[in-house]
């Protein structure tokens, strides 16, 4: 099982500087956010200051982009990394794609499936320079010729990983994708019981082998020294599931465990404007089932314990290594330990 860390984006020269700070603690490999700047560029420059950590997407959004867009890119960052980058796509949701970017959303799943077949034409066409041809109901690729082709390169398979949440998306990863990036709110027994049955049918439909697609987990991790260091950290946490769990879409997680009313209370108190309560919502019962809380010298063992098994190919990343950084820039070091930690005790 591999450990990694997700990072916003950043200035490309800061995102140089951490990146190799990151490779040098240990962890394994750093996954970029998109938001007010592209995951792309600093992935380009993570790559360019590092040698052994996976780099990746998680996630790039697809539809503001063409598929042959983000398959130029995508070529290029693969070159630089020399195979060790992996393309994360994913939907957004659709205020954003329609009234932020102004391109079409609807259909989301059906056209994020497409557009993972249009990537691996693409990159087929670009590897084997052979004529290009994708015919799809939202994309179509056609117009050809050497000008445009960036030419084969070492390491032509990119991995094509996309997000997914809900009971079609999961299929459609299983399907389709070298992995799925999971969503930090979330508990294993939701994994289990509502994602994993929708994921394995889609690969029994491909006539694929669960092993063939990565599980990218990210966590929201209590960490500390102390009693007060953890504490402070589970309050952290609490504010993002009460945050997060405002979100229709995610109810199912809460109900899960039982807590069939959870999302529209938290969504009513932020109508309402009160934050406070709808913070003390998330009660530590609530809280327990979506974070692990631990020292630092059982943090491995813990993380081991709640996921292994989940699935036979695996990546956790820490959700929130990054944060705590920013107040204490030698904390990434015990991140790093704890990935060597979870290396030792996870061998067979």
């Amino acid at each position: 099982m591999q450990f990694d860390v997700m990072a916003s984006s950043l200035p490309l020269a800061d995102m140089q500087t951490l990146a190799k700070k990151i490779e040098d603690s240990g962890l394994d490999g750093i996954w970029l956010t998109e938001g007010g700047r592209t995951a792309y560029l600093s992935c380009a420059a993570a790559a360019l200051a590092t040698q052994r950590v996976t780099l990746g997407t998680a996630i790039a959004l697809a539809f503001p982009r063409s598929p042959m867009i983000t398959a130029q890119v995508a070529w290029e960052l693969a070159e630089a990394c020399k195979g060790r980058f992996v393309l994360g796509i994913g939907t957004q949701i659709k205020p954003h794609i329609e009234r932020r970017f102004s391109m079409p959303y609807d259909p989301p799943g059906p056209r994020l499936r497409e557009y993972v077949l249009a990537l691996k034409a693409i990159f087929e066409a670009f590897q084997t320079r052979s004529p290009m041809k994708f015919e799809g109901k939202y994309y179509n690729h056609e117009m050809w010729g050497t000008t445009w082709n960036p030419g084969s390169i070492e390491h032509p398979d990119v991995p094509v990983y996309v997000s997914a949440v809900r009971p079609w998306m999961c299929k459609m990863a299983g399907e389709v994708s070298d992995g799925l990036h999971f969503h930090p709110f979330h508990s294993p027994a939701y994994i289990r019981e509502q994602m994993l049955p929708h994921i394995q049918a889609g690969a029994d439909k491909a006539g694929r082998d669960l092993s063939e697609v990565m599980f990218v987990i990210p966590v929201m991790i209590c960490v500390g020294d102390t009693e007060e260091e953890v504490a402070k950290t589970r309050e952290n946490a609490r504010t993002m599931i009460a945050f997060y769990g405002t979100t229709r879409a995610y109810a199912s997680v809460f109900e899960q465990h039982g807590y069939d009313d959870l999302c529209s209370q938290l969504h009513r108190k932020q109508k309402e404007g009160d934050h406070a309560a709808q913070i003390a919502l998330v009660t530590d019962e609530v809280l327990d089932h979506y974070v692990v809380t631990a020292e630092w010298n059982n943090l491995a063992e813990k993380l081991l314990e709640r996921y292994r098994g989940i699935a036979p190919s695996m990546r956790i990343m820490t959700y929130t290594a990054m944060s705590q950084m920013n107040s204490n820039p030698e904390v990434l070091e015990r991140w790093g330990a704890v990935a060597q930690d979870m290396h030792r005790k996870d061998m067979p």
